[in-house]
């Protein structure tokens, strides 16, 4: 602090504020003291990603929709990104639609001054061109929660979707005891996230509970109603369903579908990521476990690799992925 306070000009109370990110100091004094300290080499760090001496402008590109995590993930975006002072400016853009062609038209809508860019897409050949030309033009970007990993994108971030899918499958063969019959509504395969999901599942299945068998696989996109018209179906078939793993999103269905259902019992219903509707379906017995990819956690990563990646030299950071969260009616976190 005494160096960053002699090449600044400004009191070493001053400086300690400004590195620590402490209110009191001025926009132009904050820039000061993180100029100060690039050209001595003392960069400001989070954890163990280095960041920019200057604010950034970052951009992410998110299929929000009416999906309750995405817009869990907008508002932990903006409400961290509000509170660092190294991002000059965040946009949100609500895409259309998850095509390759939704997201170059988001893109074709980018700022010129944008630094980094965060994006939900498809692993498609589109998709990758797309992340190389934003990358080639000087703009660093991140996946976020579904990888391309094909692309020059500078990090990952979300969780371990194989791992993820491996985790359902292991607790349907404890809740059935290694025998049943399970039902499978996928989102959609085109994302690599839920590709990993499914592959997952069903290699512990293979491995772990041979008697454990997919009887009804049903892709849904992601929508409730066309996950609720399934999970009817599924459920008034002769042969009892034991168990419901929903992969993505389309939850609501599936619990509507379920409490109109004439069987004794209920299936053991499994699903993925903690909002304020699987909040309630937990409390309430309708669903037995949430996988949780922790919206807020992969929100302040991302902010914080986009910034890792425009500070460093390389454009590729360590792969550090996020735990998912194995969440139980007893066990739900705070907001």
């Amino acid at each position: 602090m005494l160096d960053i306070s002699a090449a600044c000009g400004l009191s070493t109370a001053t400086v300690d504020r400004a590195l620590n990110n402490r209110p009191g100091v001025s926009a132009a004094n904050r820039q000061r003291v993180l100029e100060a300290a690039q050209q001595l080499g003392y960069l400001p760090t989070m954890g163990a990603v280095t960041l920019p001496s200057r604010p950034a402008h970052l951009e992410f590109m998110l299929p929000i929709g009416g999906n309750a995590f995405m817009v869990d993930l907008a508002d932990h975006l903006e409400d961290f990104c509000a509170r660092l002072p190294l991002v000059s400016r965040c946009t949100i853009h609500d895409i259309e639609g998850t095509s390759p062609d939704h997201l170059q038209r988001a893109i074709d809508k980018l700022s010129e001054t944008v630094h980094g860019v965060g994006v939900i897409a498809l692993d498609h050949p589109k998709t990758r061109n797309i992340i190389r030309e934003i990358v080639e033009g000087g703009v660093r970007v991140v996946t976020i929660v579904t990888d391309v990993p094909a692309a020059p994108r500078s990090a990952y971030v979300g969780i371990d979707n194989r791992v993820a899918g491996r985790t359902v499958a292991h607790l349907f063969g404890r809740f059935l005891q290694g025998k049943g019959r399970l039902a499978l509504l996928t989102g959609s395969r085109v994302y690599r996230g839920h590709e990993e999901r499914e592959m997952g599942f069903r290699s512990v299945l293979a491995e772990e509970f041979p008697d454990l068998v997919v009887s009804e696989v049903q892709e849904i996109n992601d929508q409730p109603e066309t996950s609720y018209r399934a999970a009817s179906r599924m459920l008034e078939a002769k042969e009892p369903i034991d168990g419901i793993y929903c992969i993505g999103a389309g939850r609501s269905g599936v619990v509507r579908a379920l409490s109109e259902a004439h069987q004794g019992r209920r299936p053991y219903f499994i699903c993925h990521d903690l909002t304020k509707l699987t909040r309630g379906y937990l409390l309430n017995d309708q669903v037995d476990v949430v996988i949780d990819q922790n919206a807020r956690l992969i929100a302040e990563q991302s902010v914080i690799q986009l910034l890792g990646s425009i500070a460093a030299s390389a454009p590729f950071l360590t792969r550090k992925l996020i735990e998912p969260r194995i969440i139980f009616k007893e066990n739900i976190p705070a907001m």
